[in-house]
Protein backbone atom coordinates (compact mmCIF):
# COMPACT_ATOMS: atom_id res chain seq x y z
CA UNK A 1 0.00 0.00 0.00
CA UNK A 2 3.10 2.88 1.07
CA UNK A 3 4.58 1.41 -2.22
CA UNK A 4 1.43 2.27 -4.19
CA UNK A 5 1.09 5.39 -2.54
CA UNK A 6 4.73 6.60 -3.29
CA UNK A 7 4.15 5.75 -7.11
CA UNK A 8 1.05 7.55 -6.62
CA UNK A 9 2.28 10.93 -5.59
CA UNK A 10 5.01 10.22 -7.98
CA UNK A 11 2.69 10.12 -10.78
CA UNK A 12 0.87 13.82 -9.45
CA UNK A 13 4.15 15.70 -9.35
CA UNK A 14 4.91 14.16 -12.55
CA UNK A 15 1.23 15.56 -13.58
CA UNK A 16 1.76 18.89 -11.94
CA UNK A 17 4.80 19.89 -13.60
CA UNK A 18 3.81 18.57 -16.94
CA UNK A 19 0.40 20.68 -16.69
CA UNK A 20 2.63 23.88 -16.72
CA UNK A 21 2.87 26.37 -19.14
CA UNK A 22 4.77 26.05 -21.83
CA UNK A 23 8.22 28.56 -22.94
CA UNK A 24 8.99 26.70 -26.18
CA UNK A 25 9.86 29.02 -28.77
CA UNK A 26 10.34 32.13 -26.64
CA UNK A 27 14.11 33.75 -26.36
CA UNK A 28 16.44 36.59 -26.30
CA UNK A 29 17.34 38.13 -29.20
CA UNK A 30 20.23 40.85 -28.44
CA UNK A 31 23.76 40.10 -27.86
CA UNK A 32 26.25 41.95 -26.01
CA UNK A 33 28.65 43.75 -27.80
CA UNK A 34 32.51 43.74 -26.34
CA UNK A 35 34.65 46.86 -26.75
CA UNK A 36 37.47 45.31 -28.78
CA UNK A 37 34.98 44.54 -31.73
CA UNK A 38 34.70 48.40 -32.05
CA UNK A 39 37.97 49.31 -34.08
CA UNK A 40 38.91 53.08 -33.34
CA UNK A 41 42.58 52.70 -33.41
CA UNK A 42 43.44 54.92 -36.11
CA UNK A 43 41.12 57.83 -34.90
CA UNK A 44 42.93 57.68 -31.81
CA UNK A 45 46.44 57.14 -33.97
CA UNK A 46 48.17 60.70 -33.28
CA UNK A 47 45.99 61.29 -29.82
CA UNK A 48 48.38 62.08 -26.57
CA UNK A 49 48.21 59.32 -24.74
CA UNK A 50 49.22 58.77 -21.28
CA UNK A 51 48.81 56.24 -18.45
CA UNK A 52 47.19 58.30 -15.83
CA UNK A 53 44.90 60.40 -17.77
CA UNK A 54 41.24 59.69 -16.93
CA UNK A 55 39.88 62.65 -15.28
CA UNK A 56 39.58 63.04 -11.11
CA UNK A 57 36.16 63.31 -9.68
CA UNK A 58 37.33 67.45 -8.99
CA UNK A 59 38.39 67.65 -12.72
CA UNK A 60 37.05 71.31 -12.81
CA UNK A 61 39.88 72.48 -10.46
CA UNK A 62 42.37 71.96 -13.28
CA UNK A 63 40.90 75.48 -14.86
CA UNK A 64 42.82 76.83 -11.71
CA UNK A 65 40.18 79.36 -10.67
CA UNK A 66 39.26 79.41 -6.80
CA UNK A 67 35.36 81.10 -7.87
CA UNK A 68 34.56 78.17 -9.91
CA UNK A 69 35.69 75.86 -7.28
CA UNK A 70 33.19 77.28 -4.90
CA UNK A 71 30.25 77.06 -7.48
CA UNK A 72 30.80 73.83 -7.83
CA UNK A 73 31.06 72.79 -3.93
CA UNK A 74 27.86 75.37 -3.58
CA UNK A 75 26.36 73.15 -7.00
CA UNK A 76 26.90 69.48 -5.18
CA UNK A 77 25.55 70.45 -1.97
CA UNK A 78 22.53 72.41 -2.78
CA UNK A 79 21.27 71.75 -5.77
CA UNK A 80 17.49 70.01 -6.07
CA UNK A 81 18.49 67.80 -9.23
CA UNK A 82 20.87 66.33 -7.42
CA UNK A 83 19.21 65.40 -4.56
CA UNK A 84 16.24 64.35 -6.68
CA UNK A 85 18.86 61.95 -8.07
CA UNK A 86 19.87 60.61 -4.61
CA UNK A 87 16.62 60.31 -3.70
CA UNK A 88 15.80 58.09 -6.40
CA UNK A 89 18.83 55.63 -6.10
CA UNK A 90 17.52 55.55 -2.18
CA UNK A 91 14.09 54.48 -3.91
CA UNK A 92 15.62 51.67 -5.69
CA UNK A 93 17.37 50.37 -2.48
CA UNK A 94 14.36 50.26 -0.59
CA UNK A 95 12.80 47.94 -3.69
CA UNK A 96 15.80 45.58 -2.51
CA UNK A 97 14.92 45.24 0.75
CA UNK A 98 11.17 44.11 -0.37
CA UNK A 99 12.55 41.72 -2.38
CA UNK A 100 15.03 40.20 -0.15
CA UNK A 101 12.63 40.04 2.62
CA UNK A 102 10.54 37.43 0.40
CA UNK A 103 13.93 35.51 0.41
CA UNK A 104 13.32 34.57 4.20
CA UNK A 105 10.28 33.13 6.44
CA UNK A 106 7.51 35.63 7.70
CA UNK A 107 6.33 35.69 10.82
CA UNK A 108 2.81 37.37 11.64
CA UNK A 109 0.93 37.39 15.22
CA UNK A 110 -2.46 37.68 15.54
CA UNK A 111 -5.38 37.90 18.77
CA UNK A 112 -8.86 38.83 18.02
CA UNK A 113 -11.92 38.12 21.21
CA UNK A 114 -15.17 38.04 19.71
CA UNK A 115 -18.42 37.79 21.79
CA UNK A 116 -21.23 36.68 20.05
CA UNK A 117 -24.52 34.15 20.11
CA UNK A 118 -23.80 30.87 18.17
CA UNK A 119 -27.21 29.20 17.35
CA UNK A 120 -28.45 25.96 18.53
CA UNK A 121 -28.68 24.61 14.76
CA UNK A 122 -24.89 25.94 13.82
CA UNK A 123 -21.86 24.11 13.89
CA UNK A 124 -21.10 24.75 17.39
CA UNK A 125 -22.80 21.89 19.83
CA UNK A 126 -24.50 22.08 23.47
CA UNK A 127 -23.59 23.53 25.71
CA UNK A 128 -22.83 26.49 23.79
CA UNK A 129 -25.42 26.61 20.96
CA UNK A 130 -27.80 29.09 22.22
CA UNK A 131 -25.57 30.40 24.49
CA UNK A 132 -23.98 33.68 23.97
CA UNK A 133 -19.96 33.40 24.69
CA UNK A 134 -16.83 35.49 24.32
CA UNK A 135 -14.47 33.75 21.60
CA UNK A 136 -10.63 34.35 21.89
CA UNK A 137 -7.99 33.74 19.86
CA UNK A 138 -4.07 34.08 19.74
CA UNK A 139 -1.90 32.59 17.13
CA UNK A 140 1.67 32.93 15.42
CA UNK A 141 1.83 31.94 11.81
CA UNK A 142 4.99 31.19 10.09
CA UNK A 143 4.96 31.77 6.20
CA UNK A 144 7.78 30.37 4.09
CA UNK A 145 8.42 30.45 0.13
CA UNK A 146 10.45 27.46 -0.07
CA UNK A 147 11.71 28.99 -3.71
CA UNK A 148 12.25 25.98 -5.46
CA UNK A 149 12.91 27.43 -8.52
CA UNK A 150 15.04 30.40 -7.82
CA UNK A 151 12.23 33.20 -8.42
CA UNK A 152 12.59 35.11 -4.98
CA UNK A 153 16.18 35.29 -5.41
CA UNK A 154 16.27 36.49 -9.29
CA UNK A 155 13.78 39.48 -7.81
CA UNK A 156 16.17 40.19 -5.59
CA UNK A 157 18.46 39.86 -7.50
CA UNK A 158 16.90 42.17 -10.19
CA UNK A 159 16.35 44.67 -8.20
CA UNK A 160 19.89 44.69 -6.85
CA UNK A 161 20.57 45.63 -10.18
CA UNK A 162 18.14 48.47 -10.71
CA UNK A 163 19.29 50.04 -7.40
CA UNK A 164 23.40 49.69 -8.62
CA UNK A 165 22.18 51.98 -12.15
CA UNK A 166 20.25 54.14 -9.76
CA UNK A 167 23.76 54.53 -7.55
CA UNK A 168 25.27 55.09 -10.93
CA UNK A 169 22.71 57.42 -12.52
CA UNK A 170 23.00 59.93 -8.85
CA UNK A 171 26.55 59.94 -10.02
CA UNK A 172 26.17 60.61 -13.75
CA UNK A 173 23.42 63.26 -12.59
CA UNK A 174 26.21 64.54 -10.09
CA UNK A 175 28.51 64.76 -13.29
CA UNK A 176 26.07 66.51 -15.94
CA UNK A 177 25.60 69.19 -12.75
CA UNK A 178 28.98 70.12 -12.67
CA UNK A 179 28.86 69.75 -16.45
CA UNK A 180 26.48 72.45 -16.54
CA UNK A 181 28.08 74.29 -13.71
CA UNK A 182 31.07 74.69 -15.85
CA UNK A 183 29.74 75.48 -19.25
CA UNK A 184 27.80 78.09 -18.23
CA UNK A 185 30.86 79.58 -16.59
CA UNK A 186 32.85 79.00 -19.52
CA UNK A 187 30.33 80.94 -21.30
CA UNK A 188 29.91 83.59 -18.85
CA UNK A 189 33.71 84.12 -19.62
CA UNK A 190 32.75 84.11 -23.53
CA UNK A 191 30.60 87.08 -22.57
CA UNK A 192 33.16 88.89 -21.00
CA UNK A 193 36.03 88.19 -23.64
CA UNK A 194 33.56 89.34 -26.15
CA UNK A 195 32.70 92.76 -24.04
CA UNK A 196 35.99 93.37 -23.81
CA UNK A 197 36.57 93.60 -27.67
CA UNK A 198 33.15 95.75 -27.84
CA UNK A 199 34.29 98.12 -25.33
CA UNK A 200 37.53 98.14 -27.11
CA UNK A 201 36.15 99.01 -30.25
CA UNK A 202 33.68 101.23 -28.84
CA UNK A 203 36.80 103.66 -27.50
CA UNK A 204 38.65 103.69 -30.88
CA UNK A 205 35.56 104.58 -32.86
CA UNK A 206 34.84 107.31 -30.36
CA UNK A 207 38.28 108.10 -31.27
CA UNK A 208 37.91 108.18 -35.21
CA UNK A 209 34.46 109.69 -34.60
CA UNK A 210 36.63 112.51 -32.84
CA UNK A 211 39.16 112.73 -35.84
CA UNK A 212 36.93 112.75 -38.00
CA UNK A 213 34.81 115.42 -36.24
CA UNK A 214 38.66 117.12 -36.52
CA UNK A 215 38.77 116.53 -40.10
CA UNK A 216 35.20 118.02 -40.93
CA UNK A 217 36.56 121.46 -39.08
CA UNK A 218 39.59 121.71 -40.93
CA UNK A 219 37.96 121.00 -44.31
CA UNK A 220 39.61 117.90 -45.04
CA UNK A 221 36.28 115.69 -44.37
CA UNK A 222 32.67 115.92 -45.52
CA UNK A 223 29.63 116.01 -43.35
CA UNK A 224 28.91 112.40 -44.90
CA UNK A 225 31.99 111.07 -43.47
CA UNK A 226 31.24 112.56 -39.66
CA UNK A 227 27.83 110.91 -39.94
CA UNK A 228 29.27 107.66 -41.21
CA UNK A 229 31.89 107.66 -37.72
CA UNK A 230 29.01 108.56 -35.53
CA UNK A 231 26.46 106.47 -36.82
CA UNK A 232 28.90 103.51 -35.92
CA UNK A 233 28.58 104.17 -31.78
CA UNK A 234 24.93 103.23 -31.27
CA UNK A 235 25.54 100.14 -32.93
CA UNK A 236 28.58 99.52 -30.52
CA UNK A 237 27.26 100.53 -27.74
CA UNK A 238 23.75 98.21 -28.48
CA UNK A 239 26.13 95.09 -28.82
CA UNK A 240 27.58 96.22 -24.97
CA UNK A 241 23.97 96.05 -24.28
CA UNK A 242 23.16 92.15 -25.39
CA UNK A 243 26.31 91.14 -23.90
CA UNK A 244 25.45 92.58 -20.40
CA UNK A 245 21.94 91.04 -21.05
CA UNK A 246 24.20 87.46 -21.91
CA UNK A 247 25.86 88.10 -18.52
CA UNK A 248 22.92 88.86 -16.57
CA UNK A 249 21.34 86.32 -18.10
CA UNK A 250 24.24 83.14 -17.19
CA UNK A 251 24.48 84.67 -13.72
CA UNK A 252 20.88 83.98 -13.08
CA UNK A 253 21.36 80.28 -14.99
CA UNK A 254 24.38 79.53 -12.44
CA UNK A 255 22.62 80.83 -9.69
CA UNK A 256 19.57 78.47 -10.38
CA UNK A 257 22.06 75.40 -10.55
CA UNK A 258 23.31 76.15 -7.84
CA UNK A 259 19.96 75.86 -6.24
CA UNK A 260 20.01 79.99 -5.17
CA UNK A 261 17.81 82.46 -6.00
CA UNK A 262 18.91 85.28 -9.05
CA UNK A 263 20.70 87.68 -6.14
CA UNK A 264 23.24 84.88 -5.68
CA UNK A 265 23.96 85.68 -9.12
CA UNK A 266 25.32 89.23 -8.90
CA UNK A 267 27.98 88.00 -6.54
CA UNK A 268 29.45 85.75 -9.51
CA UNK A 269 32.47 87.66 -10.54
CA UNK A 270 34.33 87.92 -13.72
CA UNK A 271 35.66 84.02 -14.41
CA UNK A 272 39.29 83.96 -14.73
CA UNK A 273 39.83 80.03 -15.70
CA UNK A 274 41.92 79.08 -18.09
CA UNK A 275 42.98 75.23 -19.11
CA UNK A 276 45.83 73.28 -19.91
CA UNK A 277 47.25 72.88 -23.62
CA UNK A 278 48.32 69.69 -23.07
CA UNK A 279 45.36 67.20 -23.99
CA UNK A 280 45.92 63.57 -23.01
CA UNK A 281 44.12 60.41 -23.52
CA UNK A 282 43.96 57.50 -21.72
CA UNK A 283 46.46 54.92 -23.08
CA UNK A 284 43.40 51.85 -22.48
CA UNK A 285 41.19 53.31 -24.38
CA UNK A 286 38.39 51.86 -25.50
CA UNK A 287 37.74 49.07 -23.43
CA UNK A 288 38.20 51.00 -19.73
CA UNK A 289 35.40 52.92 -20.62
CA UNK A 290 32.76 50.70 -20.12
CA UNK A 291 33.48 51.05 -16.21
CA UNK A 292 34.37 54.88 -16.54
CA UNK A 293 31.15 56.43 -18.26
CA UNK A 294 28.12 56.10 -15.73
CA UNK A 295 25.64 56.18 -18.61
CA UNK A 296 27.39 52.88 -20.02
CA UNK A 297 28.07 51.45 -16.50
CA UNK A 298 24.48 52.35 -15.54
CA UNK A 299 22.74 50.37 -18.58
CA UNK A 300 25.30 47.46 -17.73
CA UNK A 301 23.44 46.55 -14.61
CA UNK A 302 20.28 47.40 -16.19
CA UNK A 303 20.72 44.35 -18.82
CA UNK A 304 21.69 42.45 -15.49
CA UNK A 305 19.04 43.01 -13.84
CA UNK A 306 16.64 42.31 -17.03
CA UNK A 307 18.03 39.00 -17.24
CA UNK A 308 17.46 38.47 -13.54
CA UNK A 309 13.38 39.28 -14.34
CA UNK A 310 13.26 37.00 -17.21
CA UNK A 311 14.68 34.17 -14.55
CA UNK A 312 11.69 35.44 -12.25
CA UNK A 313 9.12 35.22 -15.01
CA UNK A 314 10.02 31.54 -16.39
CA UNK A 315 10.09 30.34 -12.17
CA UNK A 316 6.45 31.22 -12.07
CA UNK A 317 5.65 28.70 -15.06
CA UNK A 318 6.48 26.09 -12.66
CA UNK A 319 4.92 24.90 -9.04
CA UNK A 320 5.30 27.05 -5.83
CA UNK A 321 5.42 25.71 -2.63
CA UNK A 322 5.47 27.39 0.72
CA UNK A 323 5.50 26.07 3.95
CA UNK A 324 2.75 27.44 6.57
CA UNK A 325 2.51 26.76 10.24
CA UNK A 326 0.83 27.94 12.78
CA UNK A 327 0.80 27.47 16.42
CA UNK A 328 -1.36 29.40 19.15
CA UNK A 329 -4.32 29.34 22.05
CA UNK A 330 -8.10 29.61 21.24
CA UNK A 331 -10.98 29.10 23.00
CA UNK A 332 -14.55 30.07 23.87
CA UNK A 333 -14.82 31.49 26.73
CA UNK A 334 -11.75 33.07 28.78
CA UNK A 335 -11.96 31.39 31.70
CA UNK A 336 -10.07 28.41 30.13
CA UNK A 337 -8.15 29.89 27.35
CA UNK A 338 -4.53 29.54 28.95
CA UNK A 339 -5.35 25.52 29.71
CA UNK A 340 -3.29 22.90 27.67
CA UNK A 341 -6.49 21.84 25.91
CA UNK A 342 -6.77 25.62 24.54
CA UNK A 343 -3.41 25.13 22.34
CA UNK A 344 -3.66 24.76 18.83
CA UNK A 345 -1.18 24.41 16.09
CA UNK A 346 -0.70 22.90 12.54
CA UNK A 347 1.66 22.35 9.76
CA UNK A 348 2.24 21.76 6.19
CA UNK A 349 2.98 22.32 2.77
CA UNK A 350 1.07 24.73 0.02
CA UNK A 351 1.43 24.38 -3.65
CA UNK A 352 0.13 26.57 -6.40
CA UNK A 353 0.50 25.58 -9.82
CA UNK A 354 -0.14 27.55 -13.42
CA UNK A 355 -2.64 25.01 -15.44
CA UNK A 356 -4.74 27.27 -17.81
CA UNK A 357 -3.76 30.99 -17.72
CA UNK A 358 -4.88 32.05 -21.55
CA UNK A 359 -1.16 32.80 -22.10
CA UNK A 360 -0.89 35.62 -19.62
CA UNK A 361 2.60 33.59 -18.67
CA UNK A 362 3.94 33.47 -21.64
CA UNK A 363 2.93 37.19 -22.66
CA UNK A 364 4.93 38.03 -19.66
CA UNK A 365 8.02 35.95 -20.47
CA UNK A 366 7.50 37.30 -23.81
CA UNK A 367 7.75 40.79 -22.23
CA UNK A 368 10.24 40.23 -20.17
CA UNK A 369 12.85 39.12 -23.04
CA UNK A 370 11.91 42.25 -25.22
CA UNK A 371 13.12 44.33 -22.26
CA UNK A 372 16.07 42.50 -21.93
CA UNK A 373 16.54 43.08 -25.60
CA UNK A 374 16.31 46.98 -25.65
CA UNK A 375 18.44 46.89 -22.43
CA UNK A 376 21.19 45.14 -24.27
CA UNK A 377 20.57 46.82 -26.75
CA UNK A 378 20.51 50.68 -25.35
CA UNK A 379 23.75 49.34 -24.01
CA UNK A 380 25.32 48.90 -27.38
CA UNK A 381 23.96 52.42 -28.30
CA UNK A 382 25.54 53.59 -25.33
CA UNK A 383 28.81 52.18 -25.81
CA UNK A 384 28.90 53.16 -29.72
CA UNK A 385 28.00 56.42 -28.43
CA UNK A 386 30.54 56.66 -25.56
CA UNK A 387 33.48 56.09 -27.93
CA UNK A 388 32.12 58.71 -30.66
CA UNK A 389 32.13 61.34 -27.99
CA UNK A 390 35.78 61.12 -26.90
CA UNK A 391 36.56 60.92 -30.66
CA UNK A 392 34.61 63.36 -31.17
CA UNK A 393 36.35 65.80 -28.71
CA UNK A 394 39.71 64.97 -30.19
CA UNK A 395 38.23 65.63 -33.67
CA UNK A 396 37.55 68.74 -32.92
CA UNK A 397 40.70 69.81 -30.73
CA UNK A 398 42.65 68.81 -33.93
CA UNK A 399 40.60 71.51 -35.58
CA UNK A 400 40.60 74.26 -33.28
CA UNK A 401 44.75 73.92 -32.80
CA UNK A 402 44.65 74.88 -36.98
CA UNK A 403 42.22 77.61 -36.52
CA UNK A 404 43.99 78.48 -33.53
CA UNK A 405 47.25 79.11 -35.83
CA UNK A 406 45.47 80.45 -39.14
CA UNK A 407 43.50 83.37 -36.66
CA UNK A 408 46.95 84.39 -34.94
CA UNK A 409 47.95 84.87 -38.28
CA UNK A 410 45.02 86.50 -39.64
CA UNK A 411 44.62 88.80 -36.23
CA UNK A 412 48.18 89.97 -36.33
CA UNK A 413 47.45 90.82 -40.20
CA UNK A 414 44.41 92.70 -39.88
CA UNK A 415 45.99 94.65 -36.67
CA UNK A 416 48.57 95.58 -39.16
CA UNK A 417 46.21 96.80 -41.96
CA UNK A 418 44.03 98.55 -39.56
CA UNK A 419 47.12 100.88 -37.69
CA UNK A 420 47.77 101.41 -40.92
CA UNK A 421 44.53 103.18 -42.32
CA UNK A 422 44.02 104.88 -38.79
CA UNK A 423 47.77 106.34 -39.50
CA UNK A 424 46.92 106.84 -42.89
CA UNK A 425 43.54 108.71 -41.93
CA UNK A 426 45.02 110.71 -38.73
CA UNK A 427 47.95 112.01 -41.35
CA UNK A 428 45.01 113.41 -43.89
CA UNK A 429 46.14 110.80 -46.30
CA UNK A 430 43.13 108.30 -46.23
CA UNK A 431 40.15 108.42 -45.74
CA UNK A 432 37.03 106.96 -43.18
CA UNK A 433 36.01 104.28 -45.43
CA UNK A 434 39.21 102.53 -45.51
CA UNK A 435 39.62 102.88 -41.94
CA UNK A 436 36.38 101.24 -41.62
CA UNK A 437 37.22 98.32 -43.97
CA UNK A 438 40.64 97.82 -41.70
CA UNK A 439 38.41 97.60 -38.77
CA UNK A 440 35.94 95.40 -39.33
CA UNK A 441 38.27 92.60 -40.42
CA UNK A 442 39.97 93.32 -37.15
CA UNK A 443 36.98 92.98 -35.08
CA UNK A 444 35.90 89.71 -36.49
CA UNK A 445 39.50 88.19 -35.35
CA UNK A 446 39.19 89.36 -31.87
CA UNK A 447 36.02 88.64 -31.82
CA UNK A 448 36.98 85.23 -32.89
CA UNK A 449 39.99 84.94 -31.03
CA UNK A 450 37.36 85.33 -27.74
CA UNK A 451 35.41 82.47 -29.05
CA UNK A 452 37.82 79.98 -29.67
CA UNK A 453 39.44 80.82 -26.09
CA UNK A 454 36.19 80.17 -24.81
CA UNK A 455 35.74 76.85 -27.24
CA UNK A 456 38.86 75.41 -26.24
CA UNK A 457 37.38 75.50 -22.34
CA UNK A 458 34.41 74.10 -23.47
CA UNK A 459 35.93 71.20 -25.62
CA UNK A 460 38.02 70.60 -22.46
CA UNK A 461 35.11 69.85 -20.24
CA UNK A 462 33.16 67.92 -22.35
CA UNK A 463 36.25 65.95 -23.14
CA UNK A 464 36.29 65.63 -19.30
CA UNK A 465 32.37 64.40 -19.72
CA UNK A 466 33.22 61.57 -22.65
CA UNK A 467 35.53 60.24 -19.95
CA UNK A 468 33.27 59.93 -17.43
CA UNK A 469 34.27 62.85 -15.37
CA UNK A 470 36.31 60.79 -12.78
CA UNK A 471 33.50 58.15 -12.36
CA UNK A 472 35.24 54.42 -11.49
CA UNK A 473 32.83 51.25 -11.70
CA UNK A 474 35.21 50.50 -8.76
CA UNK A 475 33.38 52.94 -6.09
CA UNK A 476 30.08 51.35 -6.77
CA UNK A 477 29.39 48.75 -4.17
CA UNK A 478 29.36 45.61 -5.70
CA UNK A 479 26.67 42.83 -5.04
CA UNK A 480 28.65 39.66 -3.90
CA UNK A 481 27.73 36.47 -5.09
CA UNK A 482 26.72 34.84 -1.76
CA UNK A 483 24.20 38.27 -1.73
CA UNK A 484 22.19 36.57 -4.74
CA UNK A 485 22.48 32.94 -4.07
Amino acid sequence: MTTALKHAGAAVAALLIAGCASMDGLDTQAKVNEPAGLSAGKSLADARLSSAAWPQGDWWKRFNDPQLDRLMDEALTGSPTLRIAQARARKAMSFVQLAGAARYPQVNGSADVTRQRYPEHGLIPPPFAGEQETQARLQATLDFDLDIWGKNRAAYAAAMGNARAAEVDAYAARLALSVAVAQAYVELQRAYLQLDVADKALAEREQIYKLTQERFDAGIDSRLAVKQAESALPATRERIAQLNEVIGLVRNQLAALLGEGPDRGLEIARPTATTLTQIELPSNLPAALIGRRPDIVAQRWRVESSGKIIDFTKAQFYPNVSLIAFAGLQSIGLSNFFEAGSRTFGVGPAVTLPIFDAGRLRGQLAGAQANYDEAVERYNEALVNGLRDVVDQLTSFRSLEEQGRQQAHAQSTAQEAYDLALMRFREGVGNYLEVLAAESQLLTQQSLEADLRARRLALTIRLVQALGGGFDETTVQQVSTNDIR
